[in-house]
């Protein structure tokens, strides 16, 4: 049986190098004191991991190096490009969708079909600029056909989603859809009966509301995520964004 905590030290100095490789190619010419000095540590003593150091390893570069040529299942057969995320690094609102779509998968970026030019939309009338938050998916790439997503591509995919809100950081998640937010959320309730009431991941405040590619088949809908939104920001633009 595996050692858990030899397999989580085992992860950690893999995103330590990724992380160090990112900062090599910044023009980091020396390893800081307190890594080098790390360094000289016997190989038998207990790692001493500063919380400093942990934060910094968790960025969404080290998450996305991490990810790589992703083959972790087999929507890596049919995808053209991987859609990592695209956004503010530090947003304090993250937008959360199923899925690529045809176009995403061409282009490599999320929500740039019809579903996001809706959200361009949304964000329009919000007074809120697409490059102050960040918008990724469930999983990173399309699902042929545009189906929904299966079991065990989330479960292969769901590790980094949490990765990059740990690196994020946001105060407010919004999902859009109901896989997004059953997803994250770990529940069956159906997306009619949660939507528009705030929810919590970890200690983050959570908006689920519909889909994008929903409003655009049904849109007498527009207007209970017009009003979900209007909550969204509220707290987004309050003093107070985590209250």
């Amino acid at each position: 049986m595996a050692d858990p905590g030899r397999e989580e030290l085992h992860n950690l100095v893999v995103q330590l190098r990724h992380f160090l490789a990112y900062q090599q190619r910044l023009g980091l010419a020396a390893l800081p004191q307190g890594l080098r000095k790390e360094r000289e540590r016997p190989a038998n003593a207990a790692p001493e991991i500063s919380p400093t150091v942990v934060g910094a390893v968790l960025t969404l570069e080290a998450v996305r190096a991490e990810l790589g040529n992703c083959q972790r299942c087999k929507l890596s057969r049919t995808r053209r490009h991987l859609v990592f995320g695209a956004g503010e690094p530090h947003a304090r609102l993250v937008f959360i969708g199923e899925g690529p779509g045809e176009e995403e998968d061409l282009q490599g970026v999320p929500f740039v079909g019809a579903a996001g030019q809706l959200l361009d939309r949304l964000f329009d009338r919000l007074e809120l600029k697409r490059q102050e938050v960040y918008i990724t998916n469930i999983v990173k790439c399309r699902p042929p056909g545009n189906r929904n997503p299966e079991a065990d591509e989330i479960s292969a995919c769901l590790p980094f989603l949490k990765k990059q809100l740990q690196a994020i950081q946001p105060r407010i998640i919004c999902t859009l859809g109901r896989i997004a937010t059953q997803v994250l959320l770990e529940t069956a309730a159906p997306l009619s009966r949660i939507r528009g009431q705030w929810q919590k991941w970890q200690d983050i405040q959570v908006m689920p509301t519909f889909h994008p590619s929903y409003l655009l088949r049904f849109p007498a809908e527009r207007k209970k995520t017009w009003e979900d939104m209007q909550k969204v920001m509220a707290r987004y633009r309050s003093k107070n964004h985590g209250a």
